[in-house]
């Protein structure tokens, strides 16, 4: 498959390349029908389950009876205010449903791989398996982020590390490798 029809399905491509993406289309049957195979493909592929997403946690839970017994704990009085205060600052504020932003779409072309993997900031640089599209060697993963800015990596085979080829940002990390650099905008 042409790079120029999943640039196109990730609406990637400047004018050059829109032009240049027409005059094949309109040029070669075979790109024509791969490239709609593709649009199907994506079409089916945005209509992912709920079960293969990853949920944001909104709220932190503690055991008020726990928490209550430490504070009345003899040692522990002149903390208990101040625990109290930071508890009621920060831990109860509620998020705001405004910061949470749209599901961001991970997607890796490895056709070689048997499994792929996502870690990043997002999830505590936990490993989250990664979806095999059909047979067409791409592999995707919803995932709900709020704003902000979050590095990311794949991997490959459970051992092979890369940053996404279609990310430009990115950053080295501690280890020799690369990251990549996503940020996510506030949704209005």
């Amino acid at each position: 498959m042409d790079y120029l029809g999943s640039m196109y399905i990730d609406n990637e491509l400047d004018l050059e390349e829109k032009v240049r993406f027409i005059e094949k289309i309109h040029s070669e049957q075979d790109f024509y029908q791969q490239t709609v195979d593709l649009l199907v493909q994506e079409k089916q592929v945005r209509t992912i389950p709920e079960k293969f997403m990853i949920p944001v946690e909104t709220r932190v839970r503690f055991d008020l009876k726990k928490w209550l017994g430490k504070v009345f704990h003899p040692l522990v009085y002149a903390g208990a205010g101040f625990a109290f205060a930071t508890l009621v600052l920060f831990a109860l504020r509620p998020v705001s449903t405004s910061q949470l932003a749209a599901v961001n779409r991970f997607v890796i072309y490895e056709p070689a791989a048997s499994r792929v993997e996502l870690t990043g900031t997002f999830n505590g640089w936990q490993r989250v398996a990664m979806h095999q599209i059909g047979t067409t060697g791409y592999w995707e993963l919803n995932v709900q982020l709020s704003s902000g800015e979050y590095r990311f990596a794949y991997i490959l085979d459970g051992s092979r590390r890369i940053a996404d080829p279609t990310q430009p940002t990115r950053e080295n990390d501690d280890f020799g490798g690369e990251n990549s650099i996503l940020k996510v905008d506030k949704q209005a």
